[in-house]
């Protein structure tokens, strides 16, 4: 169950960041600062510090939430986030060149960590901690997912999209969101 629950995060994350509003915006910080060190270790620290916060949610939420609710309460999540991820995102405005006091390492913390506040991955960290009852695995597992996602769009700026279809990577995020969606409702995934 631990390499599921870490596999499982990853995955789906890992998926879910292609094209997602977080991924365009470290494209936009790649292109505006060119520093990709302190850029990564920003987006890091701020996936870091939101997904053990929503994993720990999420295992809050199996302590006070009954059963029998709780799994369907799973079961239409996972379907809810299967559609919301056929919904494309799109980057929000960046003003200046100048990273000013904070400096680009905190700039990134700070954007990454509000652009996560609601979005899709956040939402099913919590829904996979609430499953997994694992806070630290799936904390780690959705956070090497944003990583593995992010990582290269810092590195290798725009070129990264144009290898993956975004559309097909979105909707094989979906199926695999959906699948557990089913699974949750027919008890064979109960959290």
């Amino acid at each position: 169950m631990s390499f599921e629950a870490f596999a499982v995060s990853t995955g789906v994350v890992a998926l879910g960041e292609i094209g997602d509003k977080t991924q365009l915006l470290a494209l936009l910080l790649a292109a505006r600062f060119r520093k990709p060190v302190p850029i990564i270790l920003g987006i890091l620290v701020a996936t870091l510090a939101n997904h053990a916060g929503a994993s720990a949610l999420g295992s809050w939420i199996t302590r006070v939430v009954d059963p029998q609710w709780l799994q369907w309460l799973l079961g239409l999540s996972f379907l809810g986030v299967a559609a919301w991820m056929l919904v494309p995102d799109k980057a929000d405005d960046v003003q200046g060149n100048e990273a000013g006091r904070w400096g680009v390492f905190g700039i990134t913390v700070v954007a990454f960590f509000l652009a996560e506040m609601g979005d899709k991955t956040q939402i099913a960290t919590v829904m996979l901690a609430a499953k997994y009852q694992s806070v630290w695995l799936v904390t780690a597992g959705t956070t090497l997912g944003m990583m593995i996602a992010n990582v290269p769009a810092v590195l290798l700026g725009e070129r990264v999209t144009t290898w993956l279809p975004v559309l097909w990577v979105h909707r094989v995020a979906a199926v695999v969101f959906a699948v557990l969606g089913v699974l949750v409702l027919a008890g064979l995934g109960s959290p």
